[in-house]
């Protein structure tokens, strides 16, 4: 397969984990095929996943990090190859004011993009939903329930996404990413960080390719509640 710097491939949809559909629908070898850096989750929602250099990693909510199996099955998740075209020194900033001096900078408002932060961070703060069984909770119950890690000076790397708000269902509208130490031992979904050092890499994509879960029944019959789906999103996202 051609190494497509400029494509990002999706499996799934988060509007499908609003409700609980929080089933595994493709196998990671698969979805790895698609990409050597990304975010996603695990079935049953089973915690955090970072894939850096090709290795997927899920952080859980006891706060172990493991490294995942090819079989492992994918409700959600969120690939590419890393080729960003965008490199800068960032010092002293928030999260909320990195994401607010990008997109100041840069003309990425209508497009999705992949952001990458290597570096030293003064604070880090992360959280790992607890997996899930049959019948599964709504995302924002899960997320209610999450477990919250925090780290002084940690040395590691972010990776994530900006969507569109066009977008919002099919990804979450705006900055979503997600943290893994050097050192393997703390991450998951950020809530907030603040850069001490740190390079910055961005990554525009021309193309989109998302992959639906046909053969998932669930899936397939699920009406989605259109009007309450972007506040669900973003509860979800935001909870701490």
């Amino acid at each position: 397969m051609t190494k497509d710097g400029q494509k990002v491939y999706q499996h799934g949809t988060l509007a499908l984990l609003v409700p609980g559909l929080f089933d595994g629908t493709m196998k990671l070898a698969e979805l790895l095929a698609h990409g050597d850096t990304g975010i996603g989750t695990a079935t049953g929602l089973n915690g955090e996943m970072i894939v850096l250099d090709g290795t997927p990693y899920l952080v859980q909510a006891n706060g172990q990090v493991k490294t995942l199996s090819a079989e492992t099955m994918i409700p959600f998740a969120t690939v590419h190859f890393d080729q960003p075209q965008v490199e800068f020194a960032a010092q002293g900033l928030s999260m909320q004011a990195l994401g607010k001096q990008i997109l100041a900078k840069y003309p990425y408002h209508n497009i999705f993009f992949a952001v990458k932060i290597v570096g030293k961070f003064k604070h880090m703060q992360t959280r790992a939903v607890e997996g899930q069984v049959k019948p599964y909770p709504t995302l924002v119950e899960v997320a209610n329930k999450q477990a919250v890690f925090e780290e002084a000076d940690s040395q590691g790397t972010v990776v994530g996404y900006f969507a569109p708000e066009l977008f919002q269902g099919m990804a979450a509208a705006g900055y979503h990413l997600h943290y893994l130490n050097d050192a393997k031992k703390m991450g998951g979904h950020i809530l907030g960080f603040e850069i001490d050092q740190a390079q910055v890499y961005l990554q525009p994509f021309a193309t989109i390719e998302q992959h639906l879960p046909i053969d998932n029944q669930e899936f397939m019959e699920h009406q989605a509640d259109l009007e309450s789906m972007g506040q669900q999103i973003k509860s979800a996202e935001e909870a701490d």
